[in-house]
């Protein structure tokens, strides 16, 4: 069984160890705190399950199942006399007001052995992505993690604030809000000057993470005004003075903003990844599915006859995936592309082929069909009638690339490589969220997700700004009645992304 520290909030700031723990794991007992993103670290087949108790801030969280106060120890010694791996995931670091002595006397009196994997605490990573330094050689040389809020049946004495008031330091005070108005005024009571710099950090590492300032004497007043809700710590000392205005965490480009990706879910990684990077919270709702065809017949067939084409055209870097990893599945290797050119029609797909070690040898400077047929004809100029030409393609899309090859005198075959369809219904929590109008922006990738997203939200996408990653799809987009917000000037994610930036910048 592993005891393992989840962290503040940001799922870059998991340990190594954490990590590995988690990918072991055949059930896994969270504190809602633990964000859905760090979930998904476990093996698709492990069984999650959430403290009921623990506090919901994710407007995204996934509803797994919940599990009773009362009955969490059971369900994981049981678990583990089963021979199951257990992960216990607490938010913040396990040894911090985590309440892991309970827990851990238990264990150990079912003789199951265990592990504590630490994690970071919120009151340090509050204090960095404030850019609060805990310690000053002039202002603080010791730090304090303190409670707000004792049990009732705490044994030996309560906390005395009347006698922190002397400490010679910075006191991080979490789970303190409702009990602030006695803890402020007994510090002040205790000889701690009302004016004392007070910093209150809301969900510290989060995408919306939260920074209010006052002193200690009007503390209470401050958070009843803005009505503060958990999870808060708050940092008390002279070193919240070296606060600047905006910390590093909140500069960032994106900071604030709540941004929809509609591609595929195993699409979406490297997007995800850069978004986060630049300050974004990152939801993700898929529009279209992608899937292999349901008869892999005439791909195979192509595949038997591959020597005998010209060239292989890829239409997007699904049918680059799907394509070669038939080509593996059936005993086939890259050598049996050895006389073929290939083309692809834009740096993603290139990108695609390049992970599986293939150099594209067109790419058209412009990445739609059109400009691919006519870089083809271009390069084929000599002798354009007769040359064989394979297309790789989805089962839908526009005829134009295949039409313009042959009206030329091309020999063109298609083969469908993957089954694109919409997907119909949202996650709940998504589509409320964009009803609200808590969704800043929703990507649009392809004249298929264009629809498809038409189709599931309808008049809920007026509620945010839409942006396209080409005129292509700017174009169905204003068929359809949702013009863009932005358009991508470079047909790509990066151009994608640049386009909503320069935006905001604007």
């Amino acid at each position: 069984m592993y005891f393992v520290g989840a962290g503040p909030g940001d799922p870059g700031l998991l340990t190594l160890r954490a990590l590995r723990c988690l990918q072991r794991a055949d059930l896994v007992i969270a504190d809602r705190l633990v964000p859905p993103q760090i979930l998904k670290y476990a093996p698709p087949q492990a069984e999650i399950l959430v403290a009921s108790h623990s506090l919901p801030t994710c407007p995204s969280y996934v509803d797994y199942p919940s599990l009773q106060k009362k009955t969490i120890l059971p369900t994981m010694i049981q678990a583990a006399q089963n021979g199951k791996v257990v992960v216990r995931l607490k938010g913040g670091c396990t040894e911090i007001f985590a309440r892991l002595s309970e827990e851990l006397a238990a264990v150990r009196q079912a003789g199951i052995p265990y592990e504590i994997v630490p994690g970071i605490t919120a009151g340090l990573a509050a204090a960095a992505y404030a850019e609060i330094p805990l310690t000053d050689a002039e202002l603080s040389s010791a730090v304090a993690l303190v409670t707000g809020h004792q049990r009732p049946e705490k044994q030996g004495p309560p906390l005395d604030y009347r006698v922190l008031a002397q400490f010679p330091g910075t006191l991080v005070v979490y789970m303190g809000i409702a009990t602030a108005p006695q803890w402020s005024q007994a510090l002040i009571q205790g000889g701690l000057s009302p004016h004392t710099p007070v910093a209150i950090i809301r969900l510290c590492t989060w995408p919306d993470q939260q920074i209010l300032r006052c002193s200690l004497g009007n503390l209470a007043e401050t958070l009843a005004a803005h009505q503060v809700q958990p999870p808060v710590v708050i940092i008390v000392g002279e070193v919240v003075s070296r606060m600047p205005k905006t910390s590093w965490f909140q500069a960032r480009p994106l900071f604030g903003q709540r941004i929809l990706l509609t591609r595929p879910e195993e699409q979406t990684a490297d997007l995800t990844e850069e978004l986060t990077e630049l300050g974004a919270e990152v939801l993700v709702q898929p529009a279209i599915r992608i899937t292999a065809p349901p008869d892999w017949g005439p791909v195979d067939q192509a595949l038997a006859h591959l020597e005998t084409f010209d060239w292989l055209v890829f239409s997007s870097a699904n049918g680059v995936r799907y394509f070669l990893d038939r080509l593996l599945e059936t005993g086939g290797d890259m050598r049996r592309l050895g006389r073929v050119r290939l083309a692809a029609i834009g740096p993603g797909t290139a990108a695609q082929l390049a992970r599986y070690h293939l150099r594209a040898d067109l790419v058209p400077e412009e990445f739609r069909a059109e400009a691919l047929a006519e870089a083809l004809l271009q390069a084929m100029a000599a002798q354009p009638t007769g040359t064989r030409v394979l297309l790789v393609r989805a089962s839908r899309g526009r005829p134009v690339l295949a039409d313009m090859l042959q009206a030329a005198g091309v020999s063109v075959q298609q083969v469908v490589a993957y089954t694109s369809t919409d997907v119909s219904e949202p996650a709940p929590e998504i589509a409320q969220a964009l009803a609200e109008g808590r969704i800043h922006w929703v990507t649009v990738t392809s004249s298929s997700i264009a629809r498809s997203l038409v189709e599931m939200f309808g008049q809920n996408l007026r509620t945010t700004q839409l942006a396209s990653i080409s005129p292509l799809t700017s174009a169905v987009l204003r068929e359809l009645g949702y013009p863009p917000a932005v358009e991508a000037k470079q047909y790509t994610l990066p151009g994608l992304i640049e386009a909503i930036l320069e935006a905001i910048r604007t």
